[in-house]
């Protein structure tokens, strides 16, 4: 029950989610009951589990216990909500999603930003084809800026141990999710991290990754906690135009010709071809976490299709991942990646930890022990 339990619980006691009941809460500490009187408190989430009191359960603690509390849920056949990223992990990913046997289970991700008109645009276009073959892609995302202060917050932020990562897999999950929603995911990815550059944290706060595509698209990727004012510029290069989302304002500029096709039929040296310009905006940027919910909600009661399946939330944690041991190896990565390699690698990081804050709260019996998420 901390900044985003809570949250999702106010949504659900204010009447904003149709047809759901707040009926169990569970936090180690009893005082963040108190708030709900109507629900039933727990401090271990394997108790929670195997009440009776739930039909579904919304899973918003530290990374590491997604797996492990999500796996718990799914074999005692609870349908599950799990907040990003799904796992640490891309080995953590498989053990989580192998857990989902069950196809009258709803296991959904908290991908909020499906819901924003503007990215739901910008995949209509692209998967239209309107946008034709594309050649590049920039994506600035430096509006994530976080103080010295946000991450004294919690013991488990910003440690190899609590997050297993930085900007990466608090901040950016949701952008690397629309990434690869958007684009697909590509073969090679190169990264380039800061640890530490803008805080007194053990984990990347500035991050810059180039992307290869099987077609030859390519992209670069950059992040950070630590610039102000940031930056949200998503730039899209095409056959037939240039895709520019930026300040709530979607721009598309048409080549009426294809760029390739015009180059090789232009007679003249410096011509351009002629462009058509088309402006979208929107009076919001969706129902984002509302909207999942009642979505989680109606797809265990109507089978509605989910916004966010949560295996699809293994792509944004396989890339994440990719960029870290690209850095780490000082090489380029290819897809897919090495999940046992990778997880050995954090391993290694999670037991050689500089930073040593107060312990995690322990959530459940499945999850008394961190290193346990690790296997080898």
């Amino acid at each position: 029950m901390g900044n985003m339990g809570s949250g999702h619980a106010e949504k659900i006691v204010s009447g904003k989610i149709s047809r759901c009941e707040l009926t169990a809460i569970c936090d180690p500490a009893p005082e963040k009951f108190s708030p709900y009187p109507n629900a039933k408190g727990f401090t271990r989430s394997d108790e929670l589990i195997r009440s009776g009191t739930a039909d579904a359960v919304l899973i918003a603690t530290p990374h590491y216990d997604h797996t492990t509390i999500g796996i718990d849920a799914l074999q005692r056949g609870l349908h599950v909500l799990v907040e990003k990223p799904i796992s640490v992990h891309k080995a953590d990913c498989e053990r989580l999603i192998a857990a989902h046997q069950n196809p009258r289970q709803i296991f959904a991700a908290m991908f909020n930003q499906r819901t924003d008109p503007y990215y739901l645009k910008v995949r209509d276009l692209i998967r239209s084809g309107a946008l034709g073959p594309i050649r590049r892609i920039n994506w600035i995302i430096t509006n994530w800026f976080r103080t010295e202060a946000y991450y004294k917050l919690g013991s488990w932020r910003a440690t190899w141990a609590g997050e297993g990562g930085g900007v990466l897999l608090n901040q950016c999950p949701h952008n690397l999710d629309l990434f690869q929603w958007f684009f697909g995911m590509p073969k090679r990815v190169r990264g380039f991290c800061g640890i530490g550059r803008y805080h007194d944290i053990e984990v990347e706060d500035d991050v810059t990754a180039y992307f290869e595509y099987a077609d030859g698209a390519t992209a670069t990727f950059i992040t950070s906690t630590g610039e102000a004012p940031g930056t949200n510029r998503l730039e899209v290069t095409a056959e037939n135009g240039r895709l520019v989302f930026e300040n709530d304002v979607l721009v598309f500029i048409k080549n009426e010709t294809p760029m390739t096709e015009f180059s090789r039929a232009a007679a003249k040296a410096f011509a351009m071809p002629a462009v058509s310009e088309s402006k979208f905006t929107f009076s919001d940027h969706g129902g984002q976490h509302v909207e999942v919910l009642q979505n989680f909600v109606d797809a265990i009661l109507d089978d509605t299709p989910l916004i966010a399946p949560a295996p699809e939330g293994i792509h944004s944690v396989e890339l994440a991942n990719a960029i870290l041991f690209s850095f780490a190896r000082n090489q380029t990565v290819d897809l897919p990646l090495d999940a046992a390699a990778y997880e050995q690698y954090l391993k290694e990081k999670f037991t050689t930890s500089r930073f040593q804050r107060n312990a995690p709260h322990k959530h459940s019996t499945l999850a008394d022990d961190l290193a346990k998420s690790f296997t080898r």
